[in-house]
């Protein structure tokens, strides 16, 4: 039996992404009769005043949540206090709890915990597992954080290359992030592709007539252009803005949105500016109903910078591809998701800022019934051969199983 410990700042019942994520690999490793552990926060994504239970067990997952600040994520020092309170009271649980060979994975919420949980690796004999969701410091620089840049910035890439190349194993969720790893010098051997997962044995494809929030949110007879889940800093609106101005006499063709976001709180009050009676918004839904939430858009649209990609893969798209429903990637081409697109052929991608080949490709997907579904089947398909949440916990499960020590495993720690 092998002892595992996770961090990550969020868990269920959190409903962010990385806390689903991680709980449901911890709740898998459970099953199969790993003692599983998790430190993690008290806080719930969308609400740092919350104060879940600090010791419980939940689908067999002995689960530590340590007391942080609770400034939330409105503002980017009281999210700095958050981290560096999480950073202090996480390393002295993760000593209390690490033991001699346990596989310590880290994921990276908050950005740049696999430093704590490298020094904790070394003081305790373990072995540190990184689960990279994005690329940290390079993403807060693209975004432009203040501070992050010149020497500032090298400094903190070094230290975390130091924690990458010290890992067993750095588990990455995209090709491009791999390549961009592996350019930091970390040993290929050491890196990872499993990509994230939907919960694809619920999320089925459901026609209009039969979903019931079609109905209940007046969407009858409409074409729904959707999005889901979270906008964030990484992501941009302006070419779905744009045109849906464009499109704003077209009656038969409705926006909308579900879900929160920094953006998509900007993006509703930008619609509201204009007076835009093609959208409607709504906020995040109870992971029970994804399967019919994910059902309401006839195709889904997903963004990213293109200076993100390599750093960033937007994990919504395989709970799309479960609802069997067409991608629109407004995203770069040549870049993660909008390769996998193109490939599968399972949507379309368009250049941020290219809003008329936008409208021009919402409109060929409004009038062409059979080519929407012959693309959600083919994001269905792509789903079932390639990555289901079955096949990803699996490679997760042999992965663990077969870690071996890095050789710089015997050696000190990085220097803060």
């Amino acid at each position: 039996m092998q002892r595992v410990v996770f961090l990550n700042r969020f868990f269920p019942p959190d409903h962010s992404a990385t806390s689903q994520l991680v709980g449901d690999l911890a709740g898998y490793l459970a099953s199969c009769g790993h003692d599983v552990h998790v430190i993690t926060s008290r806080q719930l994504y969308d609400d740092p005043q919350a104060r879940l239970p600090a010791q419980e067990t939940l689908n067999g997952v002995h689960v530590h949540r340590v007391t942080t600040t609770q400034f939330g994520r409105s503002k980017l020092v009281g999210r700095a206090f958050d981290y560096f309170s999480f950073y202090a009271s996480a390393r002295r649980t993760l000593l209390t709890v690490t033991r001699r060979d346990d596989l310590l994975v880290a994921m990276t919420d908050p950005p740049l915990i696999s430093l704590v949980a490298m020094e904790v690796a070394w003081r305790r004999r373990a072995h540190l597992v990184n689960w990279l969701q994005d690329i940290y410091p390079e993403v807060a620089a693209q975004l432009g954080v203040p501070f992050l840049k010149g020497p500032a910035l090298r400094s903190i890439m070094f230290l975390r290359d130091r924690s990458l190349k010290k890992a067993a194993a750095n588990v990455v969720v995209g090709e491009q992030m791999a390549d961009k790893v592996a350019s930091r010098g970390i040993a290929k051997d050491r890196i990872h592709i499993i990509p994230n997962w939907a919960e694809d044995e619920e999320i089925l494809p459901v026609t209009p007539d039969v979903n019931p929030l079609r109905q209940e949110w007046q969407l009858e007879n409409k074409f729904v252009v959707g999005y889901s889940g979270n906008l964030g800093r990484a992501h941009e609106f302006d070419t779905i803005l744009a045109a849906a101005e464009r499109l704003r006499n077209n009656s038969d063709i409705m926006f909308v949105c579900i879900g929160g976001g920094h953006l998509l709180e900007r993006l509703a009050k930008r619609v509201q500016d204009r007076d835009l009676g093609n959208f409607k918004f709504f906020g995040y839904q109870d992971r029970k109903v994804l399967r019919f939430s994910l059902c309401v858009p006839d195709v889904h649209w997903v963004s990213l910078k293109p200076e993100l990609e390599g750093l960033i893969v937007p994990s919504k798209f395989y709970g799309i591809a479960a609802a069997g429903r067409p991608v629109i990637a407004i995203c770069a081409k040549d870049g993660e998701i909008g390769r996998m697109v193109e490939r599968y052929r399972c949507g379309g991608g368009v250049e941020p800022g290219h809003a008329g080949a936008l409208v021009d490709l919402i409109l060929q997907l409004n009038g062409d019934v059979a080519l929407r579904a012959e693309m959600g089947r083919n994001a269905r398909t792509m789903l079932d051969a390639h990555f289901t949440r079955r096949q990803a916990l699996a490679r997760w499960q042999h992965l663990l199983e077969n870690v071996r020590p890095s050789h710089h495993s015997a050696r000190s720690p990085a220097r803060f």
